[in-house]
């Protein structure tokens, strides 16, 4: 018999998780049968049983490239010797992950299929550990970040990093969700969105607030 290929199994898997998005984006993890994902690879049972053992790793699977997709745009943050500010940071980093999932192709497809794999880890223990090691890998990141920041001058020492790195994460989570439920965002505007908040000139405790006259 003769062997196959490192490149046509890594193809034909490719083929599986492709036609499993798909599948999951029009009906959702759990909607989606077998059989569904079946008919969009265009594969028999036991060609895709040979590559995954079940529905729930193919879940995991494609969730896990989700995931990974936005992690690497991440990665060139920590490499810089300046760190960008974080509206620039957030415009370059959406920026790539455009670009990840390929030019042309749907803007909301992975936006639409990160908040899947956040309701669906809810109720999978499994795909629960996936996204649990991915946020651990961020929030690793965005606090190495923050501490960048405060060695600048640009936050404050005394602000507790992970509440800041927190912060900074549930808005990246923030543009995901606007972008899968209602679209119309850009990048260009959340980083304009967010320059003006960090902009802001708010009173302090103890200091009196003049009235503006009308």
């Amino acid at each position: 018999m003769a062997r196959v290929s490192q490149a046509h199994l890594d193809a034909r898997r490719r083929q599986i998780l492709d036609g499993a998005r798909r599948a999951f984006l029009r009906n959702g993890f759990h909607a989606a049968s077998m059989q569904d994902v079946l008919k969009e690879t265009g594969l028999s049972a036991g060609a895709v049983y040979r590559y995954f053992g079940s529905k729930e790793e193919i879940v995991a699977a494609v969730a896990g490239e989700a995931l990974q997709t936005v992690l690497s745009s991440f990665d060139f943050a920590g490499a810089a010797e300046v760190p960008l500010a974080p509206d620039e940071l957030f415009a370059e980093v959406f920026g790539r992950v455009e670009k990840a999932i390929g030019a042309g192709e749907d803007s909301r497809e992975l936006p639409r299929l990160l908040v899947q794999v956040w309701a669906e880890a809810l109720r999978s223990p499994q795909l629960a550990e996936v996204v649990a090691e991915a946020y651990g890998q961020l929030r690793f990141q965005w606090c190495r970040l923050v501490d960048t920041y405060k060695e600048h001058g640009w936050v404050d020492r005394e602000v507790d990093t992970e509440h800041v790195a927190r912060t900074l994460i549930g808005a990246v989570q923030g543009y995901f969700v606007q972008q899968a439920l209602f679209g119309g965002m850009t990048k260009d505007d959340f980083r304009e969105g967010l320059r003006g908040l960090v902009s802001m000139a708010l009173p302090r405790e103890g200091v009196e607030v003049t009235p503006r006259e009308h």
